[in-house]
C-alpha cells in the first residue's frame, strides 16, 4: 500500500483531524494533536494498514511552534507513514502519549521532553532522561540560553568565552588532512 492510499483510508476514517498529504520525498500529514493517539492505534490494528512499528519520535523547533514528528512502519506490508503534530503554544505543549499505542515511545517521548520541553499527557514515567533533573529549560529549543551557573559552580566554556544564545561554542581545530602522495612514473629503463 502507498502512503497516498494509507493517507486516504486516514481521510475517511478520521476526516477534518487529519490534514492534506504533503508532497516531497517524505510525504506526511498533520494530525490535530488530540486525536494522535486514537489514530496511531487505528493504525497499527487495522487490517491491511498493520503500522506496528513506531521506527521514530521527534521533535522540531519551527521558531514559531513546535512539532512532534512519528515515522510508523508497516513490518508485515513494508509500507510506511508519517504523521506530525504541532503545538502552537510553545510556553505550555502538551500532546496525549502514544507509549499505550507503541512501547518504543516510552523513551522517545522522554528524550522529546528532556530536550524540548513537550509534555506526553499520560505518559508513565515522563522525567529526563539525559539531563539532571534540576537542569533549567530546553536544550534543544532554538531559544535556550545555556545555564551561567549549575549547582552553584560557574560552567566553564572553551577559551574563557561565554556561550552565545542558543549557539555551541568549541575550539576550532586544525586542519589535519594530509596531501596526497606524489605519483612516480616506473623507471622502465633496462626492460
Amino acid at each position: 500500500m502507498t502512503t497516498q492510499e494509507i493517507h486516504a483510508k486516514l481521510k475517511i476514517q478520521f476526516a477534518d483531524r487529519i490534514s492534506d498529504l504533503s508532497e516531497g520525498v517524505d510525504p506526511s500529514c498533520v494530525v490535530q494533536s488530540q486525536s494522535i493517539a486514537e489514530v496511531c492505534r487505528w493504525l497499527r490494528d487495522e487490517p491491511g494498514i498493520d503500522l506496528t512499528s513506531l521506527m521514530c519520535l521527534s521533535s522540531v523547533d519551527l521558531k514559531d511552534k513546535l512539532q512532534v514528528v512519528y515515522n510508523l512502519h508497516s513490518m508485515k506490508h513494508k509500507h510506511k507513514i508519517t504523521l506530525k503534530v504541532e503545538l502552537p503554544d510553545r510556553d505550555n505543549p502538551h500532546v496525549p502519549t502514544v507509549s499505550t499505542v507503541f512501547g518504543t515511545a516510552d523513551w522517545h517521548e522522554r528524550e522529546a521532553y528532556d530536550m524540548m520541553g513537550i509534555v506526553f499527557d499520560g505518559h508513565h514515567d515522563l522525567r529526563r532522561i539525559l539531563c539532571p533533573d534540576d537542569w533549567e529549560g530546553w536544550p534543544l529549543r532554538k531559544d535556550y540560553v545555556v545555564q551561567e551557573y549549575y549547582r552553584g559552580l560557574k560552567v566553564p566554556y572553551p577559551d574563557g568565552r561565554d556561550p552565545d544564545r542558543g549557539h555551541w561554542v568549541s575550539k576550532e581545530t586544525p586542519d589535519l588532512r594530509v596531501d596526497p602522495p606524489t605519483r612516480r612514473e616506473p623507471d622502465l629503463q633496462g626492460m
